[in-house]
């Protein structure tokens, strides 16, 4: 077996510690390396005195990835005691380590993150590789958890409250040279021999340093909380914080309650409060939600699970996006800036060229702001060509159709489309309900025609729903699929049904939002109650957004095609209140400047006054925890139907798909998740309560009783 972390002394007596894990392709804070480092440090202190200094560095294209989740992820309640020994355990090697009097160098060759980066703050010197495929930083809170190898502590020391916690509490990422501005890192280096060159030099020059907080008279940078200027920030600062995470996600307070608490203590008191707080949140249930579904589901679905097998990967050359409004300029910036060619094409080249001016605003912000060079922006605007012509999309692999949701619409551009297209072209629809089965009848190879929907604003938006129509091909599948990584998007797949998975589950978000405001619940109580359920929005400003007449539409189109099958829509509460605002009220949505919400110019937006009169009943209220949980529950419910129909057929595209494109709960881990850790046996037994209070949208699925029935979770 290779050693987890090899020790080799030169000629010049400096030690150069080579962390590589032995199976792994990234080094992490695993059983492995905790013996190692164990080793390392008892063999460094035995040979101190013929020892010059340590450089530590790594064998694998990433300097050290930080901790094993496949552990983190395992951890109990019941193991809270021997967890936190354990973390003392691995926080007392690095402690060692700086205080070992002898100089301690981190050669950063890759990307240093979580638990990397702790190791790097254990360093006396640090010097990182210049390139931009190196990342530094403490993303730990993105996953429900805190830096628990001191991280907290040392940050805190280094930079101070303030400057320390934007790195700790939002997961703060940064490339070399922002750090070295920053004070993180104290030089830069041109390649792998220079990296250690510089390391040996330092060593040479100072043969015996401390850490800045082991120097007497050391003082935390900008003051501790108790001088006037920190303690003034700590009085607004948990308010701030409570406001973006409404409470559902304990980690970032537990970061704040850590960094405070710990700049009031020593140093070795700080370790223990940061370890007790990294124990509360690692055996909590919302880093559990967070790491199954942020790490191993998302890396699942990036690995291609959903991909059919045996296809080439495929390489998406020239798009060609049929309408330029607001989406298919979105696809069109995308696409480009992936390096693809874009014919960009509306009914004039007027609206065509608009389309285009989309991506030359977003581009001109970059270059702005230092993050693209002039040249490169040039480069993207360049691949994409405005055109009115069908003939321009003359030798496209791809093409996307963005035009308004209408039937006959779409039917009468993919035509004209596929006609002047490549013959074995993937003909896509970013359609949001219409059934993709159904729209592909419009051309000619139905096998080659797929649904790729988009979420506004596409630069943003994180997903791309894949739809398999009856006729779709494996090989279209998998050539959509390559696309949407290609564009450095998150693909999902789901099989054909009207508004596939992210439409409908979103769709039974507002109306049941609309639901409430009909039975006279306060509509202030009703977006406050989906904000601290871990909605990014509540449900009546987003109606505004999407627009009650748009809603509307989709509704008549839904009424028209279920009609040709024989099949009337089932009726909602939120209809009626859907109507009173487009037909009585005149208030459509934001767009037109009034919906459910007043939009004064230059102002700040709020729920229109007239709610309270013409909607709001006293005697209607219901408790806080009846409103989170029918926003909640309506969603995961519908997930459910949506996995017994088989629209649905990974449990990593529910959950993905739901908070990607739904904005789903995050804290959850998605909409399935929310399920398992609520208990399907609970959620069953809570799901029926809300059937009886408020209407047989509530009941559970068949699967989800089978599911209960066997005590089995998705």
């Amino acid at each position: 077996m290779t050693d987890a972390i090899r020790y080799e002394k030169g000629q010049d007596n400096i030690v150069v510690l080579t962390m590589d894990m032995p199976g792994q392709s990234a080094n992490t804070m695993n059983a492995v390396y905790r013996e190692a480092m164990g080793k390392i440090v008892e063999r460094l202190e035995a040979e101190k005195d013929s020892i010059a200094g340590v450089i530590v560095t790594s064998a694998k294209k990433t300097f050290f990835a930080g901790g094993d989740l496949g552990e983190l992820i395992k951890v109990t309640k019941a193991d809270a005691q021997t967890f936190y020994n354990m973390i003392l355990n691995i926080k007392g090697q690095l402690r060692r380590l700086e205080t070992l009097g002898k100089p301690v160098v981190a050669a950063i060759n890759g990307a240093a993150l979580g638990g990397g980066w702790e190791i790097c703050l254990a360093c006396h010197h640090r010097i990182a590789l210049d390139s931009s495929s190196v990342q530094l930083g403490l993303p730990e809170v993105t996953l429900g958890l805190l830096p628990g190898g001191g991280g907290v502590v040392r940050m805190v020391r280094l930079l101070g409250l303030e400057k320390a916690l934007p790195y700790l509490a939002e997961g703060k990422k940064v490339r070399p040279d922002a750090a070295l501005k920053a004070g993180l890192i104290h030089e830069l280096a041109s390649d792998k021999d220079d990296l250690l060159a510089k390391a040996r030099a330092w060593i040479a020059a100072n043969p015996a340093p401390k850490q800045p907080w082991d120097v007497t008279g050391y003082k935390i940078p900008g003051g501790t909380p108790s001088s006037p200027n920190v303690a003034q920030m700590l009085a607004i600062a948990p308010s701030v914080l409570r406001d973006k995470t409404k409470g559902c996600f304990p980690a970032p307070e537990k970061i704040m309650c850590a960094a405070v608490e710990g700049a009031q203590v020593d140093f070795d008191t700080a370790q223990i409060i940061e370890a007790r707080y990294f124990t509360e949140l690692t055996t909590g249930q919302v880093a559990k939600n967070m790491i199954g579904t942020f790490w191993f589901q998302l890396n699942e679905i990036n690995a291609g699970g959903s991909r059919p097998q045996g296809f080439e990967p495929y390489v998406t050359k020239k798009v060609g996006v049929l309408g330029a409004g607001m989406m298919g300029a979105g696809i069109a910036y995308v696409s480009a800036v992936a390096g693809i060619d874009v014919v960009l094409k509306d009914i004039s080249i007027d609206a065509a060229e608009k389309g285009k001016d989309y991506s030359a605003k977003l581009l001109a912000k970059k270059v702005s702001r230092g993050q693209m060079s002039a040249e490169k922006r040039d480069g993207i605007l360049a691949r994409i060509k405005p055109s009115a012509r069908e003939s321009d999309f003359e030798g496209c692999d791809l093409i996307i159709e963005a035009v308004f949701e209408d039937r006959d619409l779409k039917a009468k551009v993919t035509a004209a489309a596929e006609r002047a297209a490549l013959s074995d072209a993937v003909i896509a629809s970013n359609t949001s309900t219409l059934p993709i089965t159904g729209l592909a009848a419009a051309v000619q190879n139905q096998d080659k025609f797929i649904g790729l929907h988009f979420f506004s604003p596409v630069d943003k938006m994180p997903l791309v729903e894949i739809i398999k129509g009856e006729q779709t091909s494996d090989e279209t599948l998998a050539r959509g699929f390559d696309y949407v990584m290609q564009i450095k998007k998150t693909p999902i797949v789901v099989n054909d049904s009207r508004g596939f998975f992210t439409s409908r589950v979103f769709g039974t978000f507002t109306n049941e939002g609309l639901a409430m405001l009909g039975e006279g619940v306060s509509a202030a109580m009703i977006e406050t109650e989906a904000r601290k359920a871990g909605m990014p929005v509540g449900p009546l400003a987003i109606s505004d957004e999407v627009s009650m007449s748009l809603m509307n539409h989709i509704r008549q189109q839904t009424i028209k095609d279920l009609a040709d099958e024989g099949k009337q829509i089932p009726e909602h509460p939120a209809y009626a209140v859907i109507d009173m605002m487009l037909n009585e009220y005149k208030r459509p949505g934001k767009a037109a400047g009034a919906g459910f919400y007043d939009y004064p110019e230059g102002g700040k937006k709020h729920l229109w006054p007239e709610l309270k009169t013409r909607f709001e009943k006293c005697d209607a209220q219901i408790s806080q925890l009846d409103v989170r949980d029918r926003i909640l529950f309506i969603q995961a419910i519908e997930t459910v139907r949506c996995v017994e129909e088989g629209v649905l057929t990974s449990v990593a595209d529910a959950n993905i798909g739901s908070i990607f494109g739904i904005g789903f709960a995050a804290w959850t881990g998605g909409a399935l998740q929310f399920i398992n850790q609520y208990g399907v046996q609970d959620f069953v037994a809570r799901a029926q309560y809300l059937a009886e209070q408020y209407g047989e949208r509530f009941l559970p699925p068949a699967l989800l009783l089978d599911k209960a029935a066997k005590n089995q979770s998705f």
